[in-house]
Parts: C-alpha cells; structure tokens; sequence
C-alpha cells in the first residue's frame, strides 16, 4: 500500500501563498487519484481538492476554487497543492489522500491519508 507523507505547512499572512507537497513511497501513485482535505479546530475534516491519475480532471471544493490548485508528477510519485490568496478561515491541519476513484473523493471515501501538515494564516 501507498504511504503518504505532507510537507510544506506553515505560518503565513493572510494573501500570502503556499504550496504543500506529498510525497509517495511504497507504490507508484499512478493507479491512484489524489487528493486534499483539511481539518480546522473544532471542526470536521473536509474535502479541498482531487486529481485524476492523469491529471486531466479535478474537482475542488466552492471555497477554494480560484485560489488553490492541485497537481501531480508521477514521474516523482508527488502531488501538490498550490494555495494563494489565502486566508485565516484556511488554517487547518491539511492531509494528502489517495483512492482509486477520483469521483468518490469529494464525498469523502479515501483509502489512503497521510499524517497531515498544519497551515497557519494570520490576519
């Protein structure tokens, strides 16, 4: 089984950009859509962002489209999450996550996560 690990995390001011990696050992990545939750304080984890093995679809959630991007290199077995105009309601602890079917992964369904990296945006 694929094993995940987040980098990237961080203090930032609200504007300000990030770009989080995840990196996969253990099995190429390629069999697997890809993709990003994140957990605030207090509150559930959610859905960000997904990505085709591909990289030809993606789906994202209302509150991060047009600031946030997803991507992949198979080639380095990682995927990306690029965060721009960010803001304080942002903060969470943010999870890279891997599932056969990239459809299924807005609703939640993921085989795989990783430990998570924690992103800090200050106003």
């Amino acid at each position: 089984q694929v094993q995940l690990v987040e980098s990237g995390g961080g203090l930032v001011q609200a504007g300000g950009s990030l770009r989080l990696s995840c990196a996969a050992s253990g099995r190429t990545i390629k069999t697997y859509a890809m993709g990003w939750f994140r957990q605030a304080p207090g509150k559930e984890r959610e859905f960000v962002g997904s990505i085709n093995w591909g990289g030809g679809i993606t789906y994202y959630a209302d509150f991060v489209k047009g600031r946030f991007t997803i991507s992949r290199d198979n080639a380095k077995n990682t995927v990306y999450l690029q965060m721009n105009s960010l803001k304080p309601e942002d903060t969470a602890v943010y999870y890279c996550a891997a599932d056969p079917l990239v459809a299924r992964m807005p609703k939640g369904y993921v085989e795989v996560w990783g430990q998570g990296t924690l992103v800090t945006v200050s106003s």
